[in-house]
Formats: structure tokens, C-alpha cells, sequence
């Protein structure tokens, strides 16, 4: 981190000075801690302590204003709430009825020896991270420490990530994949170089300078790299692969990342929900696809089922893909999303694709609303509720389209009340001031009418299809 270097053992130490915090704190066997802060070697070890007194992890995302964090603390009620003051919403300030520590009030040097070590069960909740809801509303996806171990293995392996590996993070380490790059690097005995914000340039170096072997990427990050005007400059023969995941691989970009700097992409798939789903066989390069995110890892099963009547379709033949596997998620908060989450015991991921014969996965569309945004979900429904709160806006729409830079771009279709003069950066802002940056309005488009089925359900299709016409 910056140019601090911490051994295994100096991890060890900080994640027992975290624990004697915690647990001086109040934080016992069945607590739940919300964690808002951003990479560093403490949020690391306070997930480490939270697991060994029993407690639960809350990944609150630094970049959620006060109304998104005030909904994920009033579905998951977190007992205690950890942050380092770097969040967009202030916890001791917004949350004033339970207690509040920062991060700097971890004590170093206690007596390492009074830790406590309650029995932890292998199926009790470890790990909470958000999901966009049906509603709108962030939905947290609920993992135990028996799912969260499968998943980081399947991980490790599908990486090939052994004890000479050496990785960085700079993307944000509450989401699924930030924090199971972080679990996999314990796991395999690896090196990590965090990153506290996201500089091209930094993370270009850090290649070179600490012969990294493990690039992550999402779609703005190979983008900058395919853009930057002097990526021959930098040393990245130490790099064995820059894997693409969250966003669809836009092969384009990719090759042009690979004509310039010799290193290749390794394709993945995953979820919140069940963290890996597929990626390319790391030890078979020569079988590398760019037009494909894979096969599914050991343990992970999937299926392709038809959209209307759920039957399982045969291989080639386009449908909802489905998984199983032991790092499946425990279900969703609130209970009431999980009813359409689940087909016979099939996790349905709401994505539209193909399995060939030989198992290979493609994925072409997306069954549910949702728009994803460097790899992060927009709910529609959540937008759509800002706008629906001002006073000159009777009737909207959000929906996305794509977008190279960010995967999709958030659009948002606007009925104006008769005689209303509200203009595009004024929903704009309201949307920025009130809702994370990843979701904020690109494009405002004021039109006569929503288009909507007798339901009353919005056809976002169409306002996609005559998006720009």
C-alpha cells in the first residue's frame, strides 16, 4: 500500500489488534458490522476480525449517498458500523443509533493473547454485499463462511493463483469481485499491491516496478489502457494475463491492449449471488476466447433454460442461464427478492446466453432490467424514483444502452407536467445528488409518452430501439 509493505505476520498482528478493537467495541459472535471504507490494509484485516469473533461482514459502498446507505443499514441492521470517513454519506453522522468506529481508533500493540475465538459455524452469515433489487433498492446477497470458502477456491484455481503470484486492486474492495481478489491472495499465500484510487498510470508502473503478475480489468480500465498514448513505455512482461470481468469483453479494445503491450485476456463471469460462474482455462492458453466468458469452474453447474416455461434447452440453443454450486448465495434481504431469484433450485442470473457442447458459455443479453455500469448494477426502478420526486416530472423511464467506456449508459425518458419548464441538467443533478456516481443520468430524453404494456409495465426495449433516432 503506497510504500508500505506488510509481511503475513504483520497482517496477522493488525487483524488481532482489529479483533481486541472490535471486541472491545462490543462486537460478539452473531454481530453484524457495516463496513464502509476504501482499499487499505485495514479493511482487509477488519474482515478478518470480524470472522474470527463470529460477526458478519456489510459491505457499504463508499461511493452511496444518504439514501442508499440509510435503506442497505435499514434491511441488513447492521448492530456496529466501521468507515474510514472516505464515504460520500458520513456514518456518524447519518447513523446516530448504534455505535460508530473509524478506523483510526484501532488500537496496534495490545495484548495479542486475550483475542477472542468463539466457535464459528462453517454455515453461519460471514459476508453481506449489495445487489440491485426488483424494487429499485440495493438488496443485500447473504454469504456464510461455507460459500465464501468455495467461492475463493474456485477462484484460486480458476486464476491459477499460486504463492508466486503478485496482484493489485485499485477497484473498490466492497464488491464481490474486490473482496474475493482479496480472499484469493490469502488463500494462495500471494502478494497484493493495493491501490486507494483508481491512476492508470500508477497501476501501469506498479507492473513494471513490482513485476505483478495478475492485472484485474473492467471495461474503463482495458479502454484507458487501449487509449493511453504511451503504453509501450511501460514494463508489463512480468504480467501473465489481464483478466476481464463485470463488464462484457469488447474484443476490439482487448486486442488493441494486446498488439501494443504482448499480454492477453483471460475472460470471466460472475455474480454477487454465486461469485464464479465461468472463465477461461488459465492453464490451456492456446484455447483463450474473447467471444466467450468460459467454462464453469469445478463444483459450478450450469444450464441454459427457456425464458417463458424454465424447461432446460439443449447445448447451442439461446435461453436464462442457471447455476448450482456450493458458493451459491444463503438468499437475499429482504426475503422478499428471493422469490423470483430461484428456479427448482436453479440461481437464475438473469442472463441471456448459450452452452455449446464442449460446456464453453456465451452471453448475449439480458433477461432482467438492470443496467451495469463498469461492472456495477443500476436498478431502473431506483432511478426512476429520484426522478419521479420532483415536482414537474409526471411519468419516466430509465433504461441503458451501450456504451464502450462504461459497458452500458444510463438514459432516462421524461414526461414533463403540462406547462413545466424543468431541463436535462436539473434532473441530471438531482439524479447525482441523491444516488451513487455510477448511476447517475448520461442523457435525458423529455418525450410525450412512456410506452407500456395494459400492465402498466414500461417497454424499455422500445425506448432502446429508438434511442438516437
Amino acid at each position: 500500500m503506497g510504500a508500505d509493505a506488510w509481511t503475513y505476520q504483520q497482517f496477522a498482528e493488525l487483524v488481532d489488534d482489529c479483533a481486541l478493537t472490535l471486541a472491545e467495541r462490543g462486537i460478539t459472535k452473531g454481530s453484524r458490522v457495516g463496513l464502509s471504507a476504501g482499499n487499505s490494509p485495514e479493511f482487509v484485516a477488519i474482515v478478518f476480525a470480524a470472522a474470527r469473533l463470529g460477526a458478519a461482514v456489510v459491505m457499504i459502498s463508499t461511493a452511496w449517498r444518504d439514501r442508499e446507505v440509510t435503506h442497505a443499514v435499514a434491511v441488513t441492521d447492521p448492530t456496529h458500523l466501521v468507515h474510514d470517513g472516505t464515504g460520500a454519506a458520513q456514518l456518524d453522522q447519518l447513523i446516530t443509533d448504534r455505535p460508530v468506529v473509524h478506523i483510526d481508533e484501532i488500537e496496534r500493540a495490545g495484548d495479542r493473547t486475550s483475542v477472542p475465538r468463539p466457535d464459528v459455524d462453517i454455515d453461519d452469515l460471514a459476508v453481506m454485499v449489495f445487489s440491485s433489487g426488483t424494487t429499485g433498492l440495493p438488496k443485500a446477497v447473504r454469504h456464510s463462511h461455507r460459500t465464501m470458502y468455495a467461492a475463493t477456491f474456485h477462484w484460486v484455481e480458476t486464476l491459477g493463483m499460486t504463492d508466486d503470484d503478485r496482484l493489485q486492486i485499485a477497484t473498490p474492495p466492497f464488491h464481490i469481485l474486490g473482496l474475493l481478489n482479496l480472499l484469493a491472495v490469502v488463500a494462495a499465500g500471494a502478494s497484493v499491491r493495493l491501490h486507494r484510487r483508481f491512476d492508470l498510470d500508477a497501476v501501469l508502473t506498479a507492473v513494471g516496478d513490482d513485476r505483478i503478475t495478475i492485472e484485474m480489468a473492467v471495461a474503463p480500465i482495458a479502454l484507458a489502457m487501449a487509449s493511453h498514448p504511451d503504453l509501450e513505455r511501460f514494463d508489463l512482461s512480468s504480467l501473465r494475463y489481464i483478466m476481464w470481468g463485470a463488464t462484457p469483453v469488447t474484443a476490439s479494445v482487448a486486442e488493441t491492449v494486446t498488439r501494443r503491450s504482448g499480454v492477453r485476456f483471460l475472460p470471466a463471469y460472475g455474480a454477487s449471488e454465486l461469485p464464479v460462474l465461468a472463465v477461461n482455462p488459465v492453464n490451456r492458453p492456446d484455447e483463450w476466447r474473447l467471444d466467450s466468458v468460459g467454462l464453469p469452474p469445478g463444483g459450478v453447474q450450469l444450464r441454459v433454460a427457456d425464458i417463458e416455461t424454465g424447461e432446460a434447452l439443449a447445448p447451442g440453443v439461446s435461453g436464462e442461464l442457471q447455476a448450482r454450486s456450493p458458493s451459491l448465495m444463503l438468499g437475499y434481504l429482504p426475503e422478499s427478492e428471493n422469490d423470483a431469484a430461484f428456479a427448482n433450485g436453479w440461481y437464475r442470473t438473469g442472463d441471456v446466453g448459450a452452452i455449446d457442447s464442449q460446456g464453453w458459455v456465451t452471453i448475449t443479453d439480458r433477461v432482467k432490467e438492470m443496467i451495469k455500469v463498469n461492472g456495477f448494477q443500476v436498478a431502473p426502478a431506483e432511478v426512476e424514483g429520484v426522478l419521479l420526486g420532483h415536482t414537474d416530472v409526471v411519468d419516466c423511464a430509465v433504461f441503458g444502452v451501450p456504451d464502450v467506456r462504461t459497458g452500458e449508459a444510463v438514459i432516462a425518458a421524461v414526461v414533463r407536467a403540462p406547462g413545466a419548464d424543468v431541463d436535462a441538467d436539473e434532473l441530471r443533478d438531482l439524479v447525482a445528488a441523491s444516488l451513487a456516481g455510477y448511476k447517475r443520468i448520461r442523457e435525458v430524453q423529455f418525450i410525450e409518452q412512456i410506452p407500456r404494456l395494459p400492465s402498466g409495465k414500461v417497454l424499455r426495449r422500445e425506448l432502446q430501439s429508438s434511442y438516437g433516432t
